[in-house]
């Protein structure tokens, strides 16, 4: 038992972890867009200097999603259909969240169905992707500013 409590102390000659924490901030003029952060979230592993860890992106925001998926025009419209369909923002009354005042139900249930989150591998200092993998931050209620995070780790 002892022995895994000295697992998180340093041993001399090993690597020390590396972080690094940015935030990125977006303000969509419209409701709803995706926006591909694959290479601004590939410029902050770089600046890390992380060879060897993870890389997570957040959207900070309960209307606002990241997510992995391929860069192709037609899909995210796609996605914008087929989310708009699950989730239809009008008329306004059909939620009861919308009885506080807000008018943005719909975008809380479309961030549900996207996702928070995602976590990428970092392998020799790069994001470990699939074949046409990319990162995108998706809103849903726009036109106020939001953030996501950025957390590196790694050695």
């Amino acid at each position: 038992m002892a022995e895994n409590l000295r697992m998180n102390e340093r041993r001399p000659g090993t690597p020390a972890m590396k972080s690094l924490t940015e935030y990125l901030e977006f303000e969509l003029p419209n409701r709803r867009g995706f926006v591909n952060i694959t290479d601004v979230v590939e410029r902050l592993v770089a600046k890390s200097g992380v060879k060897e860890g993870l890389c997570l992106v957040n959207a900070m925001h309960i209307t606002a999603s990241v997510f992995i998926n391929d860069a192709e025009e037609g899909l995210l419209q796609d996605y914008e259909e087929w989310l708009e369909r699950l989730a239809p923002h009008e008329p306004t009354s059909q939620y009861r969240h919308n009885r506080t005042g807000e008018d943005n139900a719909d975008a809380h249930l479309k961030r549900q169905v996207m996702g928070r989150e995602v976590v990428v591998a970092i392998t020799k200092g790069k994001l470990d992707f699939g074949p046409w993998e990319q990162i995108f931050y998706g809103e849903f209620d726009g036109r106020r500013r939001k953030r996501a995070l950025v957390k590196i780790i790694g050695e």
